[in-house]
């Protein structure tokens, strides 16, 4: 019998019972549909948390105090002396500390209160800001300690409209500063709406803070090889700290250093595994949808017993029996995943659509390799659960399926 001929028959008789027939690839519908979406709204999300940190060097990396990230470790444990060392390092460029100042920015009436870091030139560099308006910092502005200000623009819009603030004056706690930069936009990254930070000279965060002996952060560029440049940091701040650490064990250290390209892989590796994990939950239901038409075939089978010795009557072989109703359980899930594939598809749209007017840069993405795999695995569930159905026909004895009522 020849294929054509197989899919045909097998085709008349699934739409034989078109409600049935659809109701029995509604697992598979949902099924591939879950997988779709889920893998289409986590690869979405990766995309968009790589496209934000992509603009900075892979060699530039930070230096924080551990609790920063980990709640009950000090947040003190990196001084100035720190710094001055890690900067001398032959492996280090554009070392850049820098401390956080908790104030509220104010200009006539408008408040707000944004991350406020007292810092020099070469953070900007480090972390790719570009000037929109005005001038960044100088080393003047810090070695003089100039009472200065570079701005974000969502912090510029937020406290002067659409008026240029560059020469205003503006007051940071009790302090008065000055105005002489906004920044180009940086938009969103990893959660942090940079465009609303403050930025002034190291020397009068320390003074607005009180802060003179500690920082809260150190960016820098690696000169050479990332890891080199990571192994150097370490082993001077544990020994400027007096932590015995030979196995090189993460959870000894108070400090944490990382370059952005390592934040990228985490990034890669979390996102990546969140995605197989949605993955996996949904495609659960694919395998209830397969014992849906594993049922249904044998109700098909014990329906169609007759026909069935009709056919091995006049010449059809087992394997015919066999293929036949193993092509309807294919075109069964294969229909279904195809129906699946589309609702998916356009759920994951309208999603990426939405979140795209709240994180700017969103935008839809789905891996043609997850296309395939649904629609794959939604023909190999018909296959597998339609084995034993069409076993079951193929086996049938002719004489008594004909005598069958």
């Amino acid at each position: 019998m020849r294929l054509a001929d197989t899919i045909h028959t097998a085709t008349r008789g699934l739409t034989r019972n078109l409600m049935r027939s659809l109701l029995t690839t509604l697992g598979i519908i949902i099924g591939v549909g879950s997988v779709v979406l889920m893998v289409s709204v986590g690869s979405s999300f990766e995309r968009f948390i790589l496209s934000q940190v992509e603009s900075f060097s892979g060699d530039t990396f930070e230096v924080q105090p551990k609790g920063l990230e980990q709640i009950g470790a000090a947040t003190d444990t990196i001084t100035a002396g720190d710094f001055e060392a890690i900067e001398k390092l032959s492996t280090v460029q554009n070392a850049a500390p820098v401390i956080f100042v908790r104030e509220r920015v104010t200009y006539g009436r408008e408040n707000i209160a944004p991350f406020i870091f007292g810092t020099r030139k070469e953070a900007f560099n480090n972390w790719s800001m570009s000037i929109s308006a005005g001038r960044l910092l100088t080393d003047s502005d810090v070695s003089g300690a100039k009472n200065v200000v570079v701005l974000g623009p969502k912090a510029a819009e937020d406290l002067f409209g659409q008026t240029d603030p560059v020469g205003k004056r503006i007051n940071v706690g009790s302090a008065t500063l000055t105005v002489v930069g906004v920044l180009e936009s940086l938009g969103s990254v990893i959660g942090q709406q940079m465009d609303a930070y403050v930025y002034m000279p190291l020397t009068v965060a320390r003074s607005i803070a009180g802060n003179s002996s500690t920082v809260d952060y150190i960016s820098l560029q690696s000169r050479g090889d990332n890891e080199i440049t990571k192994l150097d940091i370490e082993m001077l701040l544990r020994q400027r700290h007096k932590i015995k650490n030979p196995e090189n064990d993460p959870d000894k250290d108070d400090f944490i250093v990382r370059s952005f390209e390592q934040a990228t892989q985490m990034l890669n590796t979390v996102t990546m595994s969140i995605t197989l994990f949605l993955g996996l939950i949904a495609g659960i239901s694919l395998l209830v949808g397969g014992i849906g038409i594993m049922n249904i075939m044998l109700v098909t089978v014990t329906e169609r017993t007759a026909e069935i010795g009709l056919r091995k009557a006049v010449g059809a072989r087992r394997n015919d029996i066999l293929l036949q109703f193993l092509v309807e359980s294919v075109l069964l899930t294969v229909s279904g995943g195809f129906i699946g594939l589309a609702g998916g598809v356009g759920i994951g749209f309208v999603m990426a659509t939405a979140a795209g007017k709240f994180l700017d840069g969103f935008a839809y993405s789905l891996p043609l390799s997850a296309i395939v795999l649904s629609v794959g695995m939604a023909a190999i569930v018909g296959l597998v659960f339609g084995i034993y159905p069409a076993r079951k026909a193929a086996v049938l004895d002719p004489i008594e399926a004909m005598r069958y009522e």
